[in-house]
């Protein structure tokens, strides 16, 4: 069943943590595809499990999915494996297909950019385009030229943000927090 055209009243934003964790990888599939388990962001995050306090969905009237965000435990580790750097993986951001460009996926984006305002222990990170989540959020490429990628990534992809003013450090290994 197709969502009816979104209405701002007629989408509410919840915690992620409200939506049944199928009904969220049904809509990755249909966003990203089944094969996106192979992706260097799930190794980034392997073994962890979302923050509530900063993952989010927007749901219909009748309670349809129609998009979520969700974010990560991860870091930048030393040689030795010691954290160097707390870091917040921002994504997968995702919308349902036909109600793409609505605005949703910014609605999500602004909602994580807030909570983590008060609510996260480091910089945000993610994996995306940069004109895009750089015009309209402020991530950059600019400190992480030099971080090791547990997979392959396009550099200029890899995105990083200071939420709180905090530095962001310009070099060590991107691995999952535990």
């Amino acid at each position: 069943m197709k969502p009816e055209p979104v209405k701002p009243e007629a989408v509410t934003m919840v915690p992620l943590s409200r939506i049944a964790p199928h009904a969220v990888e049904t809509l990755l599939d249909a966003a990203f595809g089944t094969d996106r388990h192979g992706r260097t962001a799930y190794k980034l995050r392997a073994g962890t499990s979302a923050i509530a306090e900063l993952s989010f969905a927007m749901v219909s009237e009748n309670g349809t999915l129609l998009g979520t965000i969700q974010c990560w435990p991860c870091g930048l580790f030393d040689g030795e494996g010691t954290l160097v750097q707390p870091l917040i993986l921002v994504g997968p951001v995702a919308v349902a297909p036909d109600v793409q460009s609505k605005g949703l996926g910014k609605a999500l984006m602004d909602a994580t950019l807030a909570a983590a305002k008060t609510q996260a222990d480091g910089p945000l990170m993610m994996i995306g385009d940069p004109d895009y989540y750089h015009r309209f959020f402020g991530f950059s490429a600019k400190e992480t030229g030099a971080w090791v990628v547990p997979g392959p990534v396009e550099r200029h992809r890899l995105l990083a943000k200071a939420v709180r003013g905090e530095t962001i450090a310009r070099e060590g290994a991107l691995g999952p927090r535990k």
